[in-house]
């Protein structure tokens, strides 16, 4: 006697398949197949996950919406200059902005030595930079490289840099 391929399934969403399970060692099957009755069907399980992106691009929408009203209050609470470059740049920029400048000063001010006079500062080296491109670019940036960062970028002795 054969061990049998097609193996009716009751589903855990209450649907209700014949699987055909001759693919699997005949001593597997039967584990398989219980274990296929504790899922949702096929079906039921892709409109699922289509509900789950669905919902994670939701949840990511509304928290970069979030982040960008936090992003453009606090730019405008520390009187920071609007940034230039595309609309998507200077949308991301801003962000990258507000979290590299408020990272450092935790960093710098509360945990560390820097004064408030000091921190005053690097807030006016930041105003200086207004290249959208700049703070992405710095977005994964140690908070406490923030004041030698700065100072490269409003350098004004750019001799040794690549040309190319």
């Amino acid at each position: 006697m054969t061990v049998k391929t097609i193996w009716p399934i009751s589903h855990s969403c209450g649907h209700h398949d014949d699987r055909d399970l001759s693919a699997r060692p005949a001593d597997r099957r039967a584990g398989f197949a219980e274990w296929l009755a504790k899922q949702p069907c096929t079906d039921c399980w892709r409109a699922a996950k289509a509900g789950d992106e669905q919902d994670q691009a939701a949840w990511l929408a509304a928290k970069r919406a979030e982040e960008q009203a936090e992003s453009e209050a606090w730019s405008q609470q520390y009187r920071m200059p609007p940034l230039d470059g595309t609309d998507r740049a200077v949308a991301w920029a801003v962000r990258c902005r507000h979290q590299l400048m408020t990272a450092a000063y935790t960093d710098q001010v509360l945990e560390g030595e820097t004064t408030e006079t000091e921190w005053e500062a690097i807030e006016e080296a930041a105003r200086t930079v207004t290249r959208a491109g700049w703070w992405i670019d710095q977005r994964a940036s140690e908070p406490g490289d923030l004041n030698e960062l700065l100072q490269a970028a409003t350098t004004n002795d750019r001799s040794t840099e690549n040309p190319y």
